[in-house]
C-alpha cells in the first residue's frame, strides 16, 4: 500500500489520503503550521489501526495502543449496555479528532475542521462559525447547521443505508451533533440501527460476512434492499430511531440528530435546521456539504 498523499484544494485545504482514509482539511491562522502538523500526524495513523484490527473488529472490551483506537473505544463505551458495537463505528470521527488535536496543539487557530468523508471534528473560537450542509444520496439537501464558538457541539458524523458501510437500520441517512466526531460517529450509527421495522417483508437482510468476510458484524443481519413502504411504516421506523435519539441526548451523549427515510425528515434536539429554513449568515466561509458518511 502506498503512503499517505497530501495535496492542495481550492481555498485553500488540504487533502490528505491514505487507504481509505480520504480527508478534506481547512483552518484559519497559521494555516502552514496547521497543515504540517496534520500531515505528520496522518502519516502514520492507518498503519496503528491495521495493527488492532482483531481488536477493533471485535466487541469493545480490552482498551488499545494507540491513541486513534482509544478515541474510538472511549466514544462507543457508553452504548455498550444497550446495544451491540464495536470500536469501528467511531473510526472515522475518531482520526478526524486526532489529526484536529494535532493542529490545534501545533498552533493557535481561530477556526479549523477535518472532514473524514462526512464525519467532521471542528474547531471554533472567538466569533468564529462553521455552516454545513446535509446531502442525501441523490444529492438533495436534507437540512443545514450553523454552530458557533459557544455552542457544545464540535463534532458532526453522518451515517446511514447506502454508503459504503453496512447498516443494520433502514434510515438513508442520520447526521449527529455531539461534542466530538467520535461520539457522533458511533451514535449516528447506532440510530441508524434503531431506525427499523425488524422482520418486516418488505425488508430484504444479509449476514453482514456474507458480503463482506472481514465485516465487525460478523452474522448479524444486515439491510440489502428496502421496498416502498407506507406513511406509517415510515412513521413507526422514524419513531424508534427517534427514541434511541432522545435517550441519547437525555444521557448527554449527543446534541442533536437528524433522521431521513423516504423523503421524510425528523429532528430531535437543537442546531439542525430543515431545508427551506433561514440558516443564520454567520460565516463568511462557503457551506460546506456532507455526503453520505462512507
Amino acid at each position: 500500500m502506498k503512503g499517505s498523499q497530501a495535496a492542495r484544494l481550492p481555498g485553500n485545504r488540504l487533502h490528505l489520503q491514505h487507504g481509505p482514509i480520504d480527508l478534506v482539511i481547512g483552518a484559519d491562522g497559521d494555516t502552514e503550521a496547521a497543515f504540517a502538523a496534520a500531515h505528520g500526524r496522518f502519516a502514520t495513523v492507518l498503519e496503528e489501526l491495521v495493527a488492532e484490527l482483531p481488536l477493533l473488529r471485535d466487541a469493545v472490551g480490552q482498551w488499545p495502543a494507540s491513541p486513534v483506537a482509544q478515541r474510538m473505544v472511549s466514544a462507543c463505551q457508553p452504548h455498550t449496555a444497550n446495544a451491540f458495537v464495536t470500536p469501528m463505528a467511531a473510526v472515522a470521527g475518531s482520526v478526524a479528532d486526532e489529526i484536529l488535536r494535532a493542529m490545534v496543539q501545533a498552533t493557535p487557530l481561530s477556526r479549523a475542521y477535518v472532514n473524514n468523508g462526512g464525519d467532521i471534528a471542528i474547531w471554533l473560537t472567538g466569533k468564529a462559525s462553521f455552516r454545513i450542509a446535509m446531502s442525501g444520496l441523490a444529492g438533495d439537501e436534507l437540512g443545514r447547521i450553523a454552530l458557533t464558538a459557544d455552542q457544545p457541539s464540535r463534532g458532526i458524523a453522518t451515517s446511514g443505508r447506502g454508503g459504503r458501510s453496512l447498516s443494520m437500520g433502514i434510515a438513508e441517512s442520520v447526521t449527529v451533533l455531539a461534542r466530538n466526531a467520535a461520539a457522533a460517529d458511533v451514535a449516528a450509527t447506532l440510530i441508524t440501527n434503531a431506525t427499523d421495522l425488524p422482520g418486516h417483508p418488505a425488508i430484504t437482510r444479509q449476514a453482514a460476512r456474507d458480503l463482506h468476510p472481514d465485516s465487525d458484524l460478523g452474522a448479524r443481519p444486515v439491510v440489502t434492499d428496502v421496498a416502498p413502504l407506507s406513511h406509517a411504516e415510515i412513521t413507526c421506523a422514524l419513531s424508534s430511531g427517534m427514541a434511541c435519539a432522545r435517550d441519547m441526548r437525555d444521557k448527554g451523549l449527543i446534541d442533536a440528530a437528524a433522521l431521513t427515510l423516504s423523503g421524510e425528515t425528523v429532528v430531535v434536539g437543537d442546531g439542525i435546521v430543515m431545508p427551506g429554513l433561514p440558516i443564520p449568515n454567520t460565516d463568511t466561509h462557503p457551506i460546506e456539504r456532507i455526503p453520505l458518511h462512507v
